[in-house]
């Protein structure tokens, strides 16, 4: 028997073992047999015969097992017969459909597969109900649906659709998805057969519009095509699709819109007919109204413009020409002399880049004509009188001249050039205008042909270098940067070099390092000599001093850290043929001065600024110095044999500083003569020293590691300042160093300012370690003896410390105390510190703000008089330090319980009100490091911790106010004083307290709300004739506390929103009911409608006063006059505010 005649009587139920050994043979590559050769050589009869027993036993093997319960027989395992077996069902269905993708290949023309097509038709249904788990076989029978398709055979619409729509979905689950889009858009002459209208198709029609929504679709080739194609489906289709985009433009990247702005672009060229009118009215023309209309600030706005700007780019050709005039012709004109500037600025935009908007089906005099009344609109949209305009306007006619140049006549080049240059240029009402035409020059520049008639023009520009504008002198300077590349001129004709080098001395870093990049092959010829370098520098130097140093700041960033390091060494080699003479000494003075060096004389200021160069030079490249040990070594030694004799030479104080910095960057034992000599200066330096005589000093010393002698010396001056027990004061004080000089704590304290307040030598102090960081601080510790002597003593004695610097070093105790806290985190060693020196604040200072009962004779006044402002401006000066330490973020609970009990301790002294501002500040800090992420959270969490802290800051607020209220009452003038050094810090604790709506910090709001109230009520209660009833309009109408606070509650908007949030809380709850208490609160609100606040707010407020204002209607009415008269302007003021 023949492989033919066993493959046909295998294909039938009782013998489908053996059939699907045959498909596992063909599927076997080291087995001969092969499907597809077996069919192939059957005749027609014979396939026949095969076909029918392949549908006999797929009809019987599916009725057995429908593919919908495949999927249920796995999952609960139930054991059935092996005919029923899910996977024995699968393999038979796998195999026939291999038989039928062969068959489908063999087919000739002729022959009849009525039999195959039934076949097809029952896979058909098995790929629509197949569980997803059975992806290969899917894929098999999708591949047969596809090949049906394509030869074009008998209901292959329906084999087609299926196809498609199952590539489509595959398209947008896989997560490599090129194949399928390829044979999505293989499959695309399917929708050709498809009803647009049919209810059917709805399923695929989604998936089309998804095909926008897809990246991988947008981007890649075939699925660029499909989607171009899908704009000559139907016409109906087109504005759903334009419909589509629209909604997903703002969703866009910028790479996405250049795809996206090509496939309208190959649809519109590909489209005929209607199709062509359809695109053209529906999508292009509607992308240009909203390219003109709408708001700039539109997320999509930009994605629009470049959609037309695709098609304007595309302009010369003529079915582009005739395109843009057709759709251009109902719309940009009239959009050109709109009323709304915006609209002007965008048809501005449109127009000159599509000009010339022509037709080109007209003879060529009517195309001149266009073009020239076009030419007159835009030098008119450089008359508009909006800047924004006239700043579109601009770019567009420098758009225009670098496009048209040569097709332009020259009188026009000439009126548009003279335009921007003499009018445009100087705008004095817009800088935008003014920038717009420097940006806009440099577009012409790039024409050749404009280099004549600029380079003429330009120079007129001379003074635009310095403008008010930074951003019009930084694109002046793009232009003239733009000149010299292109040639076009000389840039020093266009602006004198003078003028350039005043405005590097004075101008912004972006200014600067623009002029530096114009400059530098001038003042910096790298290709020339080491020797014209120098020149040039000098010359520079001579020039303008101040620009030298821009120049060579930024120097570094135009050549190499080696042509930086030549410059330095050659301006060695100057400084030294200067003192020639006294370098006879020297081993190599002949050698390196044998080359005739640019000789400066005794020009010391020139020398100056030449060390000065050096040193900039230096520091620009220290990091590549460190970075290359043996140039860092050679430029060391160098500089080093020469430092000695520059000391000695160069002895005027402008020549001395570079030479400090010049020695700071090197090690000490380069420099042995300067370094040895340097701690002997700073321990002979005057106390009153300005810190220009020793900052440079004793950053030297920390550069070269020795911060440790500088700590111990500030140490023994402030030790042996302290005085002794049981001495008297001696003020020949000594301290025990080799070299004895006076004590001076002053000085120590300067030197102490200066290495903390810097980066680079805090650094280097807190690297030396605990032990002689811990000293210090104990020693500045021990100064409170001093401060409590000041504060207890009668009589002032000349022997003891001065009290200014005793309150000095008790702030740096602070101050170093946080610095160690920050460095050791790991402990709390000097948080306790800072807690110690609270309670000792508590228990030796805040005594002197209190009043006593004997202090009715005058002595003790005196006295009184003399301690109470050093106490109160101890305890400011601790709580400053303590609102630092908060800050930066230092402080535990602990620490800001001390420091809240301090605080109350000291509002509660008689003189406590003196440290408000202080206070405040604290209350600000602590508030803040609670702020809530979580609102939510924060009223879950009222029995916290951090909830008990801010209750106590709650109620220090309140007792602030309330002292307010009692100074401004007892002495009004020193009460508006104490209210306005309280405003900034009441100002910054309002905006943290506002960021609670809820317990604890919301009660700050109803303690302001009460006391403006109360002194409100208080003045109307004072009323005596009908006349004296006065609404207050503005902040002055108020008394004087109320005054002050409401103008720090109308200072931020959201402050002013939690106040009116209290405000209807309070009416709410009917705590306010008098008419009195009415008035004020209107007399409030009216203040805050005036001052143009938070109108949802203010109306909420207003509706809830009326609700509770009408009871007193019927009262008022009955009463006295004073009440009808406060009552009418109560409901006059109301109405006012709800009518706002």
């Amino acid at each position: 028997m023949s492989k033919r005649e066993a493959f046909v009587e295998a294909a039938c139920k009782e013998n489908v073992e053996d059939f699907l050994r045959f498909v596992q043979l063909h599927k076997d590559k080291t087995e001969p047999f092969d499907v597809e050769e077996v069919v192939q050589e059957m005749p027609r009869d014979q396939r026949q015969t095969l076909w029918r027993n392949l549908a006999s036993l797929l009809q019987e093997v599916l009725q057995e097992s429908p593919p919908e319960r495949w999927e249920e027989g796995r999952g609960e395992g139930m054991e059935v017969e092996l005919a029923a077996d899910p996977k024995h069902v699968m393999a038979v269905v796998d195999g026939v459909t291999l038989v039928a993708a062969v068959s489908l290949k063999v087919l000739q023309d002729g022959d009849t597969y009525s039999v195959l097509l039934e076949i097809a038709h029952r896979l058909h249904d098995v790929l629509v109900s197949l569980p997803v788990s059975e992806a290969p076989l899917q894929l098999r029978i999708h591949m047969l649906c596809e090949a049906w398709w394509k030869k074009g055979l008998k209901e292959k619409e329906k084999f087609g659709r299926t196809a498609l729509l199952i590539s489509l979905q595959k398209s947008f689950i896989l997560k490599k998805p090129g194949v399928e889009i390829q044979r999505v858009w293989s499959l695309h002459d399917v929708l050709l057969s498809l009803d647009y209208a049919s209810e059917d198709n709805k399923q695929i029609i989604d998936l089309l519009l998804q095909c926008f929504h897809s990246p991988v679709y947008i981007r890649n080739d075939d699925g660029k095509r499909f989607l171009v194609f899908l704009f000559s489906w139907n016409i109906h289709f087109i504005w759903v699709i334009h419909g589509t985009i629209k909604n997903q433009l703002e969703f866009y990247s910028k790479t996405m819109m250049t795809h996206i702005t090509e496939i309208y672009f190959r649809a519109w060229k590909k489209a005929s007919g209607d199709f062509l009118d359809q695109i053209e009215s529906t999508c292009i023309q509607d992308f240009m109204q909203n390219a003109i209309f709408l708001h700039r600030t539109s997320p999509v706005h930009a994605k629009v413009r470049q959609i037309v700007s695709y098609f304007h780019a595309r302009k010369g050709c003529h079915k582009v020409d005739k395109m843009l005039y057709n759709l251009y012709k109902p719309i940009l004109w009239k959009a050109l002399s709109a009323p709304n500037f915006e609209v002007r600025a965008n048809a501005t935009f449109l127009f000159t880049e599509a000009f010339p908007v022509h037709d080109p089906d007209q003879n060529n005099k009517n195309i001149d004509e266009a073009i020239q009344k076009q030419l007159d609109t835009a030098m008119g949209l450089l008359n508009d009188p909006h800047p924004t305009v006239r700043s579109n306007a601009t770019l567009g006619v420098c758009k225009i001249l670098a496009k048209c140049w040569e097709l332009l006549p020259p009188t026009v080049i000439a009126d548009f050039l003279k335009k921007l240059v003499t009018d445009l240029a100087v705008d004095s009402s817009s800088p935008d205008v003014r920038c717009s035409v420097f940006k806009c020059l440099t577009i012409v520049l790039d024409n050749a042909l404009s280099h004549p008639l600029l380079e003429k023009l330009l120079p007129t520009l001379k003074y635009s270098l310095h403008d008010t504008s930074e951003k019009v002198r930084i694109a002046f300077l793009d232009m003239l940067i733009k000149v010299k590349a292109v040639r076009a001129a000389k840039f020093w004709d266009v602006c004198n070099m003078d003028h350039l080098l005043a405005r590097l001395a004075i101008d912004s870093h972006s200014v600067s390092k623009r002029i530096v990049d114009l400059l530098f092959k001038s003042f910096f010829p790298v290709n020339d000599s080491e020797r014209e370098w120098c020149c040039r520098c000098i010359t520079l130097i001579q020039m303008n001093p101040m620009a030298a140093r821009k120049f060579y700041l930024y120097a570094h960033k135009h050549t190499a850290p080696t042509n930086i390091i030549k410059l330095m060494l050659a301006i060695r080699r100057v400084l030294n043929s200067c003192i020639q003479a006294d370098l006879s000494e020297l081993n190599d003075s002949n050698k390196e001065n044998s080359a005739a060096e640019p000789l400066l004389g005794k020009d010391t200021s020139v020398m100056a600024r030449l060390l000065e160069v050096v040193v900039i030079l230096w520091r620009s490249v220290q990091k590549a110095l460190k970075q290359h040990e043996e140039a860092q070594k050679y430029t060391f030694a160098k500089f080093g044999n020469v430092m000695a004799k520059y000391f000695q030479t160069f002895e005027d104080e402008q020549c001395t500083v570079p030479l400090i910095q010049l020695a700071s960057f090197m090690p000490a034992a380069a420099v042995p003569t300067f370094s040895c000599g340097v701690l002997s200066r700073l321990r002979r330096m005057d106390p009153g020293a300005a810190p220009a005589q020793y900052s440079q000093l004793l950053d030297c010393m920390c550069s070269w590691g020795h911060a440790a002698d500088i700590l111990e010396l500030v140490t023994d001056w402030l030790t042996e300042a302290l005085p002794k027990p049981g001495e008297k004061g001696n003020t020949n004080r000594k301290v025990r160093i080799q070299e004895t000089v006076e004590a001076k704590p002053d000085l120590a304290l300067a030197y102490l300012e200066h290495l903390f307040s810097r980066t680079s030598t805090r650094e280097k102090v807190l690297a030396l370690g605990e032990r002689p960081l811990k000293q210090l601080h104990t020693v500045l510790g021990n100064w409170r003896s001093v401060l409590y002597t000041h504060l207890s003593s009668t009589t002032n004695d000349p022997k003891t410390p001065s009290v200014e610097t005793a309150l000095k070093v008790f702030v740096y105790h602070g101050r170093l105390g946080a610095h160690l806290q920050h460095h050791s985190p790991e402990g709390r060693d000097y948080l306790l510190s800072l807690e110690n020196v609270a309670a000792w604040v508590a228990e030796r200072v805040l005594p002197f703000l209190t009043k006593h009962p004997s202090d009715d004779d005058e002595e003790e006044e005196g006295n009184l008089a003399k301690s109470e402002p050093l106490a109160a401006q101890i305890t400011e000066s601790f709580l400053t330090v303590c609102r630092d330490v908060l800050l930066v973020g230092l402080g535990d609970e602990t620490l800001k319980g001390q420091i809240l009990r301090l605080c109350s301790l000291t509002l509660l002294s008689d003189a406590g009100y003196l440290c408000i501002p202080a206070v405040l500040l604290i209350l600000k800090e602590v508030a803040d490091s609670y702020v809530p992420e979580d609102i939510n959270q924060a009223r879950e969490n009222q029995e916290d911790p951090a909830a008990v802290i801010l209750g106590v800051v709650a109620n220090i607020f309140q007792k602030i106010i309330e002292l307010l209220a009692r100074r401004v009452r007892k002495e009004p003038e020193e009460g508006k004083q104490l209210c306005q050094s309280a405003v900034p810090g009441l100002t910054d604790f309002l905006q943290v307290a506002q960021t609670w709506d809820t317990a604890p910090l919301s009660g700050v709001f109803s303690t302001l709300f009460a006391v403006i109230v109360v002194e409100k009520r208080h003045l109307l209660q004072k009323i005596t004739h009908p006349e004296e009833v006065m609404t207050s309009e503005s902040l002055e109408d108020m008394p004087p506390l109320s005054n002050i606070l409401l103008s720090v509650i109308l200072k931020s908007p959201s402050v002013t929103r939690a106040f009116l949030t209290e405000v209807v809380s309070s009416l709410d709850s009917e705590a306010i009911c008098s008419l009195h208490e009415l008035t004020a609160v209107l007399h409030v609100l009216v203040v805050i409608k005036h001052a143009g606040q938070s109108k949802a707010g203010l109306k909420s407020a207003a509706t809830s006063v009326q609700q509770q204002l009408h009871k007193h209607a019927v009262m008022s009415a009955d009463g006295a006059d004073i009440q009808r008269v406060i009552y009418e302007s109560s409901v006059k003021a109301l109405n006012e505010i709800l009518d706002f």
